[in-house]
């Protein structure tokens, strides 16, 4: 499918089955426009949109699907409740027939929303709109389901019960769910697969495990989370550990990674990109003895700084990393700028990823 919109193209290609498939990417990445063309609320220049056999939109044989004959629920960032309905006659909206009345109780105790049902939009919390919301968009029993962030401004505790009720009701209907998010959390809370959008393009997919933990671009790795990326080059093959050394680009500092092959040509000669997260990282103020970790760096703290019941710690080591510690840890090891410390690193925390000129040259 293609479509391009002012000075952005979208040209995606891709199979979602029965079950949740996450739409993972930053904002402007084209997500929101995925949705859209699916829904039928935007047209594609070109290409094929198909429910099984049924077929939405096919640009060359000039099939398009009217929005209300798709059979697509959708769930949207601002939710898009009628103000002056309550939660029943919003849930029940689209219904109609002898059977609106049973489906819309249905649907509003699978929902633990039967208490709600009188009550108009401004009457009720967040998390019972989002639950409204999702509620109108299921009660028509559709063939596919989109949502756009609907868990964005909700806190974790609800956010956690709203994933269950989804993954209870699809469990019994089993529909295609695409689900998009910017929350690592939910990736792997509700994802069975992931997608990953940038500029329009799908960059990676696979399981939540495969794409977040081991992502080979650099841009999935900071959507995953890796708050560490460095060029670097390799300056030595370790075939017989499986592991090779990588020296940080301008700066003496080296990692023992894992042996990967990130391109054409001998591993020696490779430039690529290595990846860390934050909070894989051990701080010790003594230097450490006796471990397993093949990377032990010293170092000097530049910042402290507390992020909810994380510290997030700025230590320079010939490079500057960025370490994730708990407040426990940072009291324990009485951390203050300027402190030494050593920086722990194992072997397989260590993400290797192509650089920019390998990338390139594929």
């Amino acid at each position: 499918m293609a479509s391009a919109e002012q000075d952005f193209f979208l040209e995606t290609e891709c199979v979602c089955a029965a079950g949740i498939t996450i739409l993972f990417g930053a904002s402007g990445a084209g997500k929101t426009t995925l949705l859209d063309c699916i829904a039928g609320l935007k047209n594609p220049d070109g290409g094929r949109i198909a429910i099984g056999d049924r077929v939405l939109f096919d640009g060359q044989a000039r099939v398009n699907v009217p929005v209300q004959r798709r059979k697509i629920g959708y769930v949207f960032q601002d939710l898009a409740l009628f103000p002056h309905l309550s939660a029943e006659e919003n849930i029940g909206y689209g219904l109609g027939g002898n059977g609106q009345k049973r489906r819309t109780d249905e649907i509003l105790e699978s929902f633990r929303i039967a208490h709600l049902r009188a009550r108009k939009p401004r009457e009720i919390s967040g998390g019972e709109r989002q639950r409204v919301a999702l509620a109108r968009a299921l009660v028509t029993d559709p063939c596919v389901l989109l949502l756009d962030e609907p868990l964005a401004a909700l806190d974790t505790a609800t956010k956690g019960k709203m994933i269950d009720d989804l993954r209870d009701w699809n469990r019994a209907h089993g529909i295609p769910i695409i689900y998009v998010t910017h929350s690592r959390e939910e990736v792997f809370a509700l994802g069975e697969r992931v997608l990953v959008l940038e500029e329009g393009k799908i960059v990676a997919q696979g399981t939540p495990h495969e794409v977040m933990t081991a992502p080979h671009q650099e841009s999935v790795a900071q959507l995953a989370g890796f708050e560490n990326v460095f060029d670097a080059a390799v300056v030595a093959v370790l075939e017989y550990r499986g592991t090779m050394r990588c020296r940080v680009a301008a700066s003496k500092v080296e990692l023992e990674t894992p042996l990967v092959r990130v391109g054409p040509g001998p591993v020696s000669s490779a430039r690529l990109r290595v990846g860390i997260r934050a909070g894989d990282i051990l701080l010790a103020t003594i230097h450490p003895q006796g471990l397993s970790a093949r990377n032990v760096l010293p170092g000097r703290v530049l910042s402290l700084e507390q992020r909810d019941m994380i510290v997030v710690v700025r230590v320079d080591c010939g490079v500057e990393m960025t370490v994730h510690l708990t407040l426990a840890a940072r009291d324990l090891l009485e951390l203050q700028p300027g402190k030494e410390v050593w920086l722990v690193v194992k072997t397989h925390s260590c993400h290797v990823m192509a650089g920019a000129a390998l990338e390139a040259s594929k």
